[in-house]
């Protein structure tokens, strides 16, 4: 997926060669200081990269700075996504024909040094047999680390390499000249078990690994999945079949019963019923016919339709999802940049343990100190896991962010998902959040009954030219009654307040009550009592008045919305405090949070008064979330520290926010933080155990409990240890996959 910014590019590139999170963090390294990248982020857990670079350098350019050290770059832009999910099948297959090869010929090592240890033919057969276990079927760990160490870095590869190095050349010299010993009164020992085991336990970990990593993103390929790759096009009134990425705007597209809708576009002929529960989350089909809205990834039923595209390839709704949800899975969290620091330097700080511990033996260790020191210097550089530290905060953001696409709440980057659970008061923008958004004209009454017919024209000539959503409401009913418009003169749009325009000598206003005292306009009581009692009622109150006079009120109303009362019930039981801004008037205001279970509102709020509402509360040492869906609701979206915008608002107030909710129903609200709780709790967890095993593996393999009880870990086991630790991380993150929000 790649996207443009004037002189910048960002695309999305997936990664090969990385073996742990240091490798993550070196490919981070290497690009970002690359002449003409703005900036890297790498997702380790889903091998790949998010780059901003400058359009003067090109994508081979990146690729070629990251193959001296080992990695790569697949550039295909035809289908990444595909060529990154072959790319892993592939080396999926290697992984396991390396390790099942390794497996094979280690397993009479093992036999034999287990058994057999002091028969002299065992040692030559474990040494013939170790080397292609070590240097073919383990090459990858040599090749990799040769290469770091060029570039003057270190990562897993160097862990391994080093151990099992240092373990096999120990055992062949001891093999080839076992009387340098002999002479020296001490019995030659041989670790070609110990060296072999390490390799197939490793390679079986990252299988184990590799298998568990690519059902991390299965929401992001479901996703994926919607999209055709093909569709019929209507050329010269006959239907043609083309490829997906040939298609253009104002193309005439054909859409058959059963097929997904392959773009964005307009209904033109046919009637169906589409099932669109991957955009609103709704089990019901919905019916379209010419002049309908369709979208890709959704999936024609019985009828037959014929759209014209209006969006295609990235602009599509679907295909923006898609780039959302790449996107959140790839941004960090505020914690992983901590994880990356550690992981960073972690290599060589345990390299640098594994000689302090090879040294301390090395003095202190009595009769077999060089034996015993070689093995506890080993067993460190094999039980170190750089790779649980790297998998636990991306493997665990990565399956949240799929969680929530699946239940229709798609979230743009990781701090949003790590920062929701803190959430203490939410604020709710009215129109469109709590109520349908969709108001209606549901009655209009005169001061006087024979000025209706004179007047309509004029008061839809001014509506028609307003912004306000009001203003469809009133245009949609006077159109229904067939009327017509004029042409006005000096039409004025008054902030906050309403519309004004002159027509044949004459000005007239259209707008709330303030508009009104604010003109000196008189208002009969009887047109004021009533107005009350429809505010009473949640309608809002439209005023229209020519010149000094009150001509008519219209009401309107906005239906509430069913999920609004139980969302906010389990909002507000979760222990925050829920707030609603609106900026209708105070009477319509009380009656709507009566309603749902608000007790805290302000009515008649500027767009910018609700920016300094959220602002006030995060005085007060609030966390605020604040959900909208106009384009009144963009700033104060921007200042709050997590920001909601509900699908079916603007495109401005979608831009905005960190968390924008597909679905119109309120009930996912609570589901998004519930989603950053757990998420929360699973990184913690991956985290703690992560630490925990490095703290207390690489203790005990250095010998810590040897002068206690004579235990010293053999490398085997710390090799099987290491392979655990990395798949107990990713196998506690998909635990999330599970839970029911």
């Amino acid at each position: 997926m790649e996207m443009s910014n004037g002189n910048i590019q960002k695309r999305n590139f997936p990664v090969t060669g990385m073996t742990c999170a240091a490798c993550a963090s070196s490919v981070e390294t290497i690009l970002s200081y690359t002449p003409g990248v703005k900036s890297a982020t790498v997702n380790f857990a889903s091998n790949s990269v998010w780059v901003e670079y400058d359009e003067t350098l090109s994508p081979m350019d990146l690729d070629k700075a990251l193959q001296d050290v080992g990695y790569g770059l697949i550039l295909t832009q035809d289908n990444p996504e595909e060529a990154q999910e072959n790319f892993q099948k592939e080396h999926y297959v290697k992984v396991k024909k390396r390790t099942l090869g390794a497996a094979l010929l280690t397993l009479p090592v093992v036999v034999l040094g287990m058994f057999f240890m002091d028969w002299d033919p065992g040692k030559w057969i474990s040494f013939w047999l170790s080397i292609p276990v070590l240097f073919y079927f383990g090459k990858h760990f040599y090749l990799n680390a040769w290469k770091q160490a060029r570039q003057h870095k270190a990562n897993m590869d160097t862990l391994v390499a080093l151990s099992t190095g240092i373990a096999f050349l120990f055992s062949a010299f001891n093999t080839f000249f076992p009387d340098f010993w002999h002479t020296r009164g001490i019995h030659p020992h041989v670790y070609y078990e110990a060296a072999t085991v390490i390799i197939v336990f490793i390679s079986f970990g990252k299988l184990l690994e590799e298998r568990a990593k690519s059902q991390t993103g299965t929401a992001l390929k479901k996703l994926i999945g919607l999209q055709p790759k093909t569709l019929t096009k209507i050329q010269n009134g006959q239907p043609l079949e083309i490829n997906i990425n040939e298609v253009q705007i104002q193309d005439r597209i054909l859409i058959k019963p059963g097929e997904k809708v392959p773009v964005d576009g307009l209904v033109v002929s046919g009637s169906s019923f589409i099932d669109e529960s991957m955009i609103s989350g709704e089990p019901v089909a919905v019916e379209k016919k010419p002049e309908d809205k369709v979208f890709a990834g959704t999936i024609n039923q019985k009828g037959s339709l014929e759209i014209i595209a209006q969006k295609v390839g990235a602009s599509t709704l679907l295909s923006q999802i898609i780039t959302r949800v790449q996107e959140a899975q790839g941004s960090k969290a505020p914690v992983q940049k901590l994880v990356d620091k550690v992981a960073g330097i972690f290599v060589p700080v345990v390299i640098l343990i594994a000689l302090l511990t090879f040294g301390i033996w090395l003095i202190f260790g009595g009769e077999n100190a060089f034996s015993q020191a070689l093995l506890a210097s080993v067993s460190v550089l094999v039980i170190a896991c750089p790779c649980a530290l790297g998998l636990a905060t991306p493997t665990a953001i990565m399956v949240g962010v799929g969680k929530g696409a699946e239940n229709q709440i798609l979230i743009r980057d990781a701090e949003s998902l790590e920062l929701g659970h803190q959430v203490n008061a939410l604020i709710l923008d009215k129109t469109g959040t709590i109520t349908m958004g969709k108001p209606s004209v549901v009655q209009i009454q005169w001061a006087e009954k024979k000025e209706e017919q004179n007047y309509l024209p004029i008061l839809a000539a001014l509506e028609s030219k307003s912004e306000h959503p009001l203003a469809d409401a009133v245009v949609k009913f006077l159109k229904e009654k067939g009327i017509l418009n004029l042409e006005l003169k000096n039409f004025e749009s008054i902030t906050a307040r309403g519309v004004k325009g002159d027509f044949d000598g004459k000005s007239y206003f259209v707008g709330n009550l303030k508009l009104m005292e604010e003109n000196g306009i008189a208002i009969s009581e009887e047109l004021q009592s009533l107005a009350k009692t429809w505010s009473q009622k949640a309608q809002t109150v439209i005023w229209f008045a020519e010149e000094k006079v009150g001509l008519a009120i219209l009401g309107i109303e906005d239906q509430i919305k069913l999920s609004a009362k139980p969302a906010i019930q389990q909002l507000q039981k979760s222990g925050m405090e829920v707030y609603m801004l609106t900026g209708d008037n105070p009477q319509t205001a009380q009656v709507v949070a009566n309603h749902v279970g608000i007790k805290q509102f302000k009515a008649e709020v500027m767009p910018a008064d609700k920016s300094s509402f959220v602002k006030s509360l995060q005085e007060k040492g609030k966390i605020v979330a604040m959900v909208g869906d106009g384009i009144n609701d963009s700033e104060a979206l921007a200042q709050a520290d997590v920001s909601i915008a509900m699908g079916q608002g603007s495109d401005i107030a979608m831009d905005v926010a960190k968390i924008t909710l597909i679905t119109s129903d309120l009930e996912k609200i609570p589901q998004a933080f519930r989603l950053s709780h757990l998420t929360v709790n699973g990184v913690k967890q991956n985290l703690f155990w992560a630490f925990i095993y490095n703290l207390i593996g690489i203790p005990i393999a250095a010998g810590i409990l040897y002068p206690i009880n004579g235990f010293l870990l053999d490398p085997m086991i710390a090799g099987a240890a290491m392979a655990f630790s990395s798949v107990s991380v990713v196998m506690n993150s998909l635990r999330l996959k599970a839970r029911k929000l």
